[in-house]
């Protein structure tokens, strides 16, 4: 417990303040206008605070603080201790590793283009960071097609002799001047690395121009083998151009920054927009527990942007940011000139900011299963769960069952099938609540539990529900799982392994057991339980939807005079919806089987 007493000699001004827990690990840093306010807040009463913030406080056992002079001097140190201190509840970059750029050697009389993990002041250009090393590669493998610039690691002086006997293979294929045989004079050579420039910074148009003036000088010397060479140049650019324009956003010089979230990680997707093209595009997984996606958005970009080479004047995000002001000074302080950062809700904007989020999503889910393909990661994952849980053997097949409903209306339950921790789409299963009326999870769950055991025990054909599970995990708290233990009971199955999620701590209860079970946040067995218990949430939440958007369907239906269930069901099968039906003409919906004109007249009537 933090002596609170200690609040009193903590400064007001501006500064870090770091969390540690009773070993003395940091497991929190944060950044303050005035500390001593800052830190008051962290003991106000808990059910008044946010619940990431209510279990940092439940380790936190010290704290120590950080004078500095400025709020963005706080800023900055937060951003170099959480990289340094990697603490458990701050927002940050998943993977630690310093990420790649790319860096023409300008410092170099006959520039190279390499990449590298570190930017340094000395003289050359640098581009990135990218997080997707396979797109940086691609990235230069498209370069050095379009422009003929030097590959090897020569050093080569600005005059003299040449530097070997005889230039390589590039210099036979086209991809190289050869300076290194004098083949080519600097002026030459700097103009090729100008035009790599400006295609990296998304100037494309430039770099055509400049070589559609190349293109006639050497057609008006008569030179038509270089003239031929140029000509193909340019439109190999012009295609990788196409491929990258947004004709919509044709001004547009900015990035557009979106996220998904699930649970303890975020994936953020930025596009990078220079005249209105798509010069490039990058996925970072976050760790973010228990954050709001504004939050996790800001501390992105504090720390995207604290390592980025470029500062765009324009950064569109998904959440507004605008009341961030201490991020919007610091974005300012590093680009040297202001920064505008918008969430737009209408137009052309929200419509990429909906395409960048998609691509987030995407790939939150890629990473996901590529985590699950993993073997080596998923039996590591079933052996420390089966020992945190005690199990007498790997839990090789796990059953997760979760509810879905709105106050207890088309109520359905979802039962989800994994096998050595790999989905088994094929024996997941669905249930359509019928005993339970009003809103009763428990009772819900009981009745689903009821019907899946009782299936087991009537030695039903179904293969999934002839299939004994290892483990059964209830999405749910303590109340769930007493709920769950009664059904096992009755149905003398109370010898099946059940313990129960819950989602706000993330605690898994084990019947017998007064304690929860937390698992270390980069648990690799808390990973696959909060994976599976997504996808029963998702399999439910699906299934709702469906029933409950059929329910519409029907009722609307039920109130036209003279439509039955097998009409409705021709309709339907015509038509897809209410809203296909409602599209129809009278004539169309008469030649459905079993309708006439007089019943379509109806329909159209009632259905407007």
């Amino acid at each position: 417990m933090i002596d609170t007493s200690r609040l009193k000699s903590v400064p007001t001004r501006p500064g870090c303040y770091l969390f540690k827990n009773a070993d003395g690990d940091v497991i929190y840093v944060g950044k303050a206008a005035s500390l001593r306010s800052r830190l008051r807040s962290y003991f106000a009463a808990p059910e008044t605070q946010a619940p990431k913030v209510r279990a940092m406080m439940a380790h936190a056992a010290d704290f120590e603080t950080i004078v500095t002079d400025s709020e963005i001097e706080a800023l900055i140190l937060e951003n170099n201790l959480i990289k340094e201190q990697r603490p458990k509840y701050n927002i940050r970059l998943r993977d630690d590793k310093q990420y790649p750029y790319i860096c023409v050697t300008l410092q170099e009389p006959f520039p190279r283009v390499l990449k590298v993990r570190h930017t340094r002041k000395d003289g050359a250009v640098y581009f990135g960071p990218y997080a997707d090393t396979g797109a940086l590669n691609e990235t230069l493998a498209v370069l050095k097609k379009l422009f003929p610039y030097r590959s090897c690691d020569l050093t080569i002086p600005d005059s003299g002799d040449p530097v070997v006997e005889r230039p390589c293979l590039e210099f036979f294929i086209k991809r190289c001047t050869a300076p290194c045989v004098r083949k080519t004079t600097r002026d030459a050579y700097r103009q090729v690395i100008d035009q790599v420039l400006l295609f990296l910074e998304g100037k494309h148009d430039q770099v055509l121009a400049s070589l559609q003036a190349e293109m006639d000088e050497a057609a008006e010397a008569l030179d038509f083998e270089r003239a031929a060479r140029v000509r193909d140049q340019i439109s190999a650019i012009e295609r990788v151009a196409e491929r990258q324009k947004i004709t919509s956003l044709r001004e547009t010089d900015g990035d557009i920054v979106a996220l998904a979230q699930a649970e303890a990680e975020a994936s953020v997707q930025i596009f990078h927009v220079r005249s209105g093209k798509v010069v490039g595009q990058d996925t970072y997984l976050l760790e973010a527990e228990e954050s709001e996606p504004a939050e996790i958005l800001s501390s992105f970009l504090q720390q995207y942007y604290e390592r980025a080479t470029h500062i765009p004047r324009e950064i569109l995000t998904q959440y507004d940011l605008s009341e961030d002001t201490l991020l919007l000074e610091w974005l300012h302080f590093l680009r040297g000139s202001a920064v505008t950062v918008s969430a737009p809700r209408i137009g052309e904007k929200r419509r990429l900011v909906e395409l960048v989020a998609a691509n987030a999503e995407k790939a939150l889910e890629e990473y996901r299963l590529r985590w699950m393909s993993d073997a080596q990661k998923t039996t590591g994952a079933l052996t420390e769960l089966q020992a945190a849980i005690g199990l007498e053997r790997l839990p090789r097949r796990i059953e997760c069952y979760d509810i879905s409903n709105i106050q207890g209306a088309n109520a359905v339950g979802s039962m989800v099938v994994f096998e050595n921790g790999k989905p088994k789409n094929a024996e997941y299963r669905r249930f359509k609540i019928k005993t339970v009326d009003g809103p009763n999870d428990f009772a819900m769950m009981q009745e689903m539990l009821r019907r899946r055991f009782k299936r087991l025990e009537d030695g039903a054909g179904d293969e999934s529900f002839g299939a004994q599970p290892d483990l059964i995990i209830i999405d749910g708290g303590k109340g769930q799982l007493h709920a769950a233990q009664e059904v096992m009971a009755e149905l003398g199955r109370d010898d099946l392994p059940i313990v129960s999620l819950a989602k706000r701590l993330e605690e898994i209860f084990v019947p017998g057991r007064e304690e929860s079970i937390l698992f270390p946040r980069n648990s690799q067995a808390l990973y696959l339980v909060q994976r599976i218990r997504d996808e029963a949430h998702r399999f439910a939440v699906s299934y709702h939807r469906n029933v409950r958007q059929r329910a519409t369907v029907q009722s609307q239906i039920d109130t036209v005079p003279g439509i039955g269930a097998a009409r409705r069901k021709a309709l339907i099968k015509t038509f897809g919806s209410v809203r296909g039906i409602k599209a129809a003409t009278a004539e169309e919906i008469a030649a459905v089987p079993g309708m006439n004109r007089k019943l379509a007249d109806t329909v159209k009537e009632y259905l407007v």
